[in-house]
């Protein structure tokens, strides 16, 4: 498998997805949110048969590679909210991997967080938040202390879990907007700090249907960041 394949094989699957939430059809609109995000989170997630796009960097971080260093993103459109442009190759799966735990199950479900006093330790975090403010010298700090065997059970778990949330969802969900309250116990529950360059993502989601929270940080907000690690490793061909 080539990135070239790997990149134009979800792009074709996304654009589907996103005719199908202008739509009304419940079966079809879950249908394809479940096929684009088995794509982008490890095969064991959905059961899939062939490795995807993130099992190639999760097998690299996974082999000693954690701090590694690699470009935030493939696109620079939010970096001036951001702390560091190259950041650790762990510190990519503990951000989207927070922001999908966060947005699926307290804004897209009205329910608590996976993530928890438990789960930090385990994990060896030394924040909460999505790490988006964290600077040069404390971003690397952080990859340090990551117990990345850990932060992988927090992928799976988070990610079988949001697929079941999708499951659950009617179309009148999916087409509407959530309360403000909801949004700010994102900022009460530490998932977002105060700092600029991270409570601006309240203003984001807050923004969002949950038709558009399935398609940027369930999916394709974890397209912004995996090809930024595959481009920069050359993983595969």
């Amino acid at each position: 498998m080539n990135k070239k394949t790997l990149y134009m094989t979800f792009e074709k699957k996304y654009e589907e997805l996103k005719v199908a939430l202008a739509g009304n059809d419940l079966d079809k609109i879950k249908e394809l949110t479940l096929e684009v995000h088995a794509m982008v989170h490890p095969a064991e997630v959905s059961g899939a048969s062939e490795k995807t796009i993130s099992n190639y960097v999760l097998d690299y971080m996974l082999s000693g590679n954690q701090n590694v260093l690699v470009s935030r993103q493939i696109w620079d459109t939010d970096l001036h909210y951001a702390g560091a442009d190259m950041v650790p190759l762990c510190w990519q799966f503990w951000h989207t991997y927070r922001i999908e735990d966060l947005v699926s199950n307290i804004l897209m479900a009205d329910k608590n967080q996976i993530f928890n006093e438990e789960w930090q330790k385990k994990i060896g975090a030394t924040i909460t938040d999505t790490g988006n403010a964290l600077e040069p010298d404390e971003v690397q700090k952080f990859g340090e202390k990551l117990n990345v065997n850990e932060l992988r059970n927090y992928m799976i778990t988070v990610g079988k879990n949001t697929r079941t949330i999708i499951e659950n969802l009617t179309l009148e969900e999916i087409k509407s907007m959530v309360p403000e309250e909801w949004v700010m116990r994102i900022l009460e529950v530490g998932g977002v700090t105060t700092d600029f360059r991270s409570v601006w993502l309240l203003v984001f989601w807050g923004r969002l249907t949950r038709g558009g929270m399935i398609l940027t940080p369930m999916t394709y907000h974890h397209m912004m960041h995996l090809p930024a690690c595959l481009d920069h490793l050359s993983i595969v061909e």
